[in-house]
């Protein structure tokens, strides 16, 4: 592909040698004669510019017209060595770069011949069902959505369009999922919540009813092995653009905003709620009706106990119980004191 068609796609702009073709990305170290690569700071460009790479995305500092402003003379002299996009985000401007180079290569439309679909199941234009997939009665799938091989889906559930269900996924019976949604191999989705009650005079437990609903926005991307409960009355909900990574646990009656992401090994309990663009780190342990305000961060293995409420957008949590990281480093610091003077 041209690189001015990279170049508009990205909203960047080519400057700096000619409009050359490339067939690939790569890493600065792996790049060949035919990939694009991509720099975030000023240290960093030389390296790429001296690569085998057939064109370099950077942001502002490489601009050829400012050059002069480069701390490196390295960088000035090799200036012209390569074609540069210039843009605001460069790592963006790679990933979208990436999306017109390396497409993920569907498979072809049509359900094979060892799949078993119910009768009343509606399939839109150019889906496809892998082998010994199982369509339950009055699912709906939209269109260019994909099915792998050995999922289940149950009873009722509707699928939009330009989904991707990997292999292996099990979605239970009234589960909804947006367009363009991804779920990897071995998700669960809309399985029971952990809902029981004791009785006091036997001390055995009842199961709760779990008859609820999951709802799963646009553009969600759900990991590997993850697995995201129905509510128990009324609905789990994921919001649109969030992702999700592999091993998550989303608990019953969680409400998940918008372009919240979330780290492996995290379990959020029932009834939390985490607004949008929160930021949650893995193995993050979250109790039951804890509230994550929007843009919060938790750092790595947090914990969040029942019904407290994290607030503080771009603010950094860490430890258990969960407090700003500032707090957390001056706690620390008293108890190394304290243990010199023991």
């Amino acid at each position: 592909m041209k690189l001015s068609e990279i170049a508009k796609h990205v909203g960047g702009r080519l400057v700096v040698g000619g409009d050359v073709e490339v067939g690939g990305i790569a890493s600065v170290a792996s790049a060949t004669a035919r990939d694009i690569v991509f720099v975030e700071s000023e240290k960093h460009l030389a390296a790429a510019l001296a690569s085998r790479a057939a064109a370099v995305i950077a942001g502002e500092f490489a601009d050829a017209a400012t050059t002069e402003t480069l701390r490196t003379p390295r960088i000035a002299e090799k200036r012209h060595s390569k074609p540069l996009i210039i843009a605001q985000q460069p790592r963006l401007a790679f990933a979208r770069a990436a999306e017109l180079l390396c497409p993920e290569k569907g498979a072809a439309p049509g359900v094979h011949a060892t799949a078993v679909m119910h009768e009343s199941a509606r399939l839109g234009k150019g889906v496809s069902v892998g082998a010994h997939a199982v369509v339950s009665e009055n699912v709906t799938v939209g269109d260019h959505s994909a099915i792998g091989t050995g999922t289940f889906v149950g009873a009722g559930v509707r699928i939009g369009s330009d989904c991707n269900i990997k292999s292996h996924v099990s979605i239970y019976e009234g589960t909804t999922i947006g367009d363009r949604v991804i779920v990897h191999a071995g998700a669960v989705l809309g399985s029971d919540g952990f809902g029981f009650v004791r009785d006091a005079r036997t001390g055995r437990y009842a199961k709760f009813p779990q008859v609820g609903r999951l709802e799963i926005g646009d553009e969600v991307e759900i990991g590997a092995n993850s697995t995201v409960d129905r509510g128990a009355l009324d609905a789990t909900v994921i919001g649109r653009g969030t992702k999700l990574d592999n091993l998550v646990h989303v608990g019953h009656n969680v409400r998940i905003g918008e372009d919240v992401v979330i780290a492996a090994q995290t379990g959020i309990s029932g009834s939390a709620v985490i607004e949008d663009d929160a930021v949650i780190a893995g193995q993050v342990g979250i109790a039951d009706h804890v509230t994550i305000e929007s843009g919060a961060i938790l750092g790595a293995q947090c914990g969040v106990p029942s019904g407290k409420v994290i607030r503080g957008k771009g603010v950094r949590f860490w430890g258990t119980p969960a407090r700003p990281i500032k707090q957390y480093l001056k706690e620390l610091a008293v108890l190394a004191r304290l243990a010199r003077k023991s």
